[in-house]
Parts: C-alpha cells; structure tokens; sequence
C-alpha cells in the first residue's frame, strides 16, 4: 500500500477544492455537489475523511440525525432507530486497488461503534450496475436489506446494511 494512504484526517477546508473535484468526476455513481453544497453536506456528517494527499479518497457518513433530505437516507430513518449513513465513498482512479476505502471503511466501524451505532447502512445502485460496489461491500459484510426506484424511476438502488 501507498504509505500516502496509511494517513486517514479530517476533510478540512483546505481539502475542500479537491474533495469537491473528486467527488464531481464521479457524480454519476454519487451526485454532484457545488461548494456549498459538499459545506453543508460537511456540517452535518457524522464522519467526513480524507486519504491521500489532495484528498485522493473521501468517505462522508451521516447519523440518524442528520438533517438529511435524500430518498436514501429517508429510506432507512423509516426503517431503523439508529444508524450511521454512507453518503459518498470516492477513491481517485489513479489510487484504486490499494486497500484505501477498505481502510476508511474500517476507520469508519471504530468510530461509529465508539459512538455506540449498532450498523452501518449505504445503498449500491442495481440500474445502472455497479458490480465493483457490490463485491466491495459484501466483502466488508454488508447484506442487502431491500431495493427502491427513486427519482421517478430513473434509478434503482439497493439497499446495504452492516451489523457492528
């Protein structure tokens, strides 16, 4: 692994111009964020960390109570007391295949069981596939808790749950 990598921090706002690059590259499998959108998206996450130098991998979970208005997120408030919320993991093309997001999702179970979380809860889009994401979260020990359309149709996710 990149010794790079081995550094999980804080984004802060010095991270803030590359975690929003980042993140836009990929607004297909996420969604894209303006400035004052990923701002406000940073306020109120539960967790919200960088890898890499230029923020090269971001994860940003929300807690049960985030003030969140995303149909995913609704998804599981409807269904569990409490959770932490995957939003937005992105690892840069050029830093994949090095173990990074398995580690900022393990950094991520310490600090939510510290918190006294009982899951961890993220959804995978299935239309349009995202085969890697799927493999990826059952190796981490993620099981598949339901599927919704959303936005009128134009994606169907499914749902992922994992047990701290």
């Amino acid at each position: 692994m990149n010794p790079a990598f081995d550094r999980i921090e804080p984004i802060g706002p010095e991270d803030l111009t590359a975690a929003l690059a980042l993140n836009n590259a990929h607004a297909k499998e996420t969604s894209l964020l303006h400035l004052e959108g990923l701002k406000s998206l940073l306020d109120m996450a539960f967790y919200a960390k960088s890898a890499g130098s230029g923020a090269s991998a971001i994860l940003i979970a929300l807690d049960q109570d985030a003030p969140y208005a995303n149909p995913n997120f609704e998804w599981f408030r409807l269904r569990f007391r409490t959770f932490v919320y995957i939003d937005r993991v992105i690892v840069a093309a050029d830093a994949r295949g090095q173990g990074i997001a398995r580690r900022l999702y393990e950094d991520l179970f310490v600090e939510a069981t510290r918190a006294g979380q009982d899951r961890v809860v993220c959804e995978v889009n299935l239309d349009p596939p995202n085969p890697a994401s799927d493999a990826f979260h059952v190796s981490m020990g993620f099981v598949e808790v339901g599927q919704a359309a959303i936005h009128g149709g134009a994606k169907t996710v499914r749902y992922f749950e994992r047990p701290l």
